[in-house]
């Protein structure tokens, strides 16, 4: 009878343990999704997306369009795709083939005279990126940004307005 008694009072404690864990796990739950969201949240509040045009370059282009110049458009040049390696362990190649828009004519026939150059200066940029810093989107927009720059510096008459990629394989 005693085994009875201790047995019935082992159930109704694991009934009132369970009645108190689970409150306590779903509120524990809540705090670690509750702190992810906050964490992610607060990553990308300052995250401006990067410019890629050139004040100077644009308000010549609007002045133009003032004087009666007419629509200028702009020039789209396809670098043909290469392959680099990536710095950092384990070791991993990309593919990249991309475009640039070029604000006139002038610019295009730059880059492409120049283009020895700018696969240059890129490679020496893609070299210095590891996988981590190209797999998320601000990682890929960054390094748009940081081409475009580069070669904004190197370009005299040209302007980069904007870069596309159409090709972009990490392996």
């Amino acid at each position: 009878m005693a085994e009875a008694q201790n047995d019935a009072s082992n159930e109704g404690k694991k009934s009132n343990l369970g009645k108190l864990l689970l409150p306590l796990f779903a509120l524990i739950n809540l705090g670690v999704v509750g702190g992810g969201a906050f964490l992610v949240f607060k990553s990308t509040l300052g995250y401006h997306p990067p410019t890629l045009r050139e004040p100077a370059a644009l308000e010549e282009m609007k002045k133009g369009r003032e004087a009666g110049e007419g629509e200028v458009e702009s020039v789209m040049y396809t670098m043909p795709a290469f392959t680099v390696n990536l710095a950092g362990q384990p070791r991993r190649m990309i593919r990249v083939e991309m475009t640039f828009e070029m604000l006139d004519k002038e610019g295009f026939e730059e880059i492409v005279r120049n283009s020895p150059a700018a696969r240059d200066s890129i490679v020496r940029i893609l070299n210095g990126k590891q996988f981590n810093d190209v797999e998320s989107i601000q990682g890929k927009l960054f390094l748009k940004d940081q081409i475009s720059v580069a070669l904004n510096n190197a370009l005299k008459a040209g302007v980069i307005k904007d870069i596309y990629f159409n090709e972009f394989l990490v392996q």
